[in-house]
């Protein structure tokens, strides 16, 4: 009997520019010709996305995703990042630097996740309608089960708590939404894989620089994240936000960044999932 694995494709932070920079695309398509060649199972892509906030260039990647015939449920997962929600050029102008109108740009923010949701609902509900955060995804891979517990951790621009938008946050009612009892029902007897943009680990070196660079990246409430992960049973979780290809362990799970193809559209990070429960992660260059 042949043992059924599953294979995963990982890669983040795309940074595209959209139809501005044709040469992003052509080296996405090489990228993604790449991964179907060697029959992955599932994509996953963990957030950044694009360069801009503007949902234009989502559907100018969504548009190369359909040219690849990979926009469907069970090819694709993708998640936002900072870049793709929020436009800090924007945000730091003066007018807006100065509003003091918080409850206004939390809500403008919601309304660009509902953006990303509805233009990418398909890659989250499977059915066209538009998705939310958090999601779960469990798809049947023979004798295999894989699920994906997916959740948004960008978190609005704020003067002093979040003055580069590039720190993260996982909200209480998406942890909350995670501990239903429907949820763990729904994932027992899968390989679970979490999905997030932020990083659980970035320098953590006693250097000043590079504590003052870890304040502006960090995930802040981590800690009660990977609680959550643990409770249900995560076994891998798949980041992007820190440019580095890089597995490390944090709160008992094994975590993965997918690095940066903005900086290095060749490499790419690989699971190979078994059904008796083991794996092995790799990193390809192509």
């Amino acid at each position: 009997m042949i043992e059924q694995t599953v294979n995963v494709a990982h890669f983040s932070d795309l940074h595209l520019s959209g139809s501005r920079d044709r040469s992003q695309a052509e080296r996405l398509e090489r990228l993604l010709d790449a991964v179907q060649e060697r029959q992955y199972d599932h994509i996953v892509i963990s957030g950044d996305i694009i360069d801009t906030a503007d949902s234009r260039d989502w559907v100018f990647f969504r548009r190369i995703l359909e040219r690849h015939q990979l926009c469907s449920l069970e090819k694709v997962t993708v998640v936002p990042g900072n870049h793709d929600l929020i436009n800090l050029e924007e945000e730091m102008r003066f007018y807006n630097a100065l509003n003091p109108d918080f409850a206004g740009r939390k809500r403008r923010f919601r309304r660009k996740l509902g953006e990303f949701c509805e233009i990418f609902g398909d890659l989250m509900t499977g059915d066209g309608s538009a998705g939310e955060f958090p999601f779960i995804k469990v798809l049947k891979f023979g004798s295999l089960s894989l699920a994906f517990v997916v959740f948004n951790t960008v978190y609005p621009w704020m003067h002093t708590e979040n003055p580069l938008g590039a720190r993260g946050y996982v909200s209480s009612a998406e942890l909350h939404a995670l501990q239903h009892p429907e949820v763990a029902e729904a994932l027992e007897g899968c390989f679970v894989i979490g999905v997030c943009h932020h990083a659980f680990r970035i320098y953590e070196t006693g250097f000043p620089i590079d504590q003052a660079f870890d304040w502006t990246m960090e995930l802040i409430n981590r800690t009660d994240v990977l609680k959550v992960m643990n409770e249900l049973q995560v076994r891998i979780l798949l980041h992007g936000h820190f440019h580095r290809f890089q597995t490390y362990m944090a709160g008992g799970i094994q975590i993965v960044n997918g690095g940066s193809f903005h900086y290095n559209a060749s490499r790419f990070s690989a699971l190979h999932l078994h059904a008796d429960g083991t794996f092995e992660q790799q990193f390809i260059d192509v």
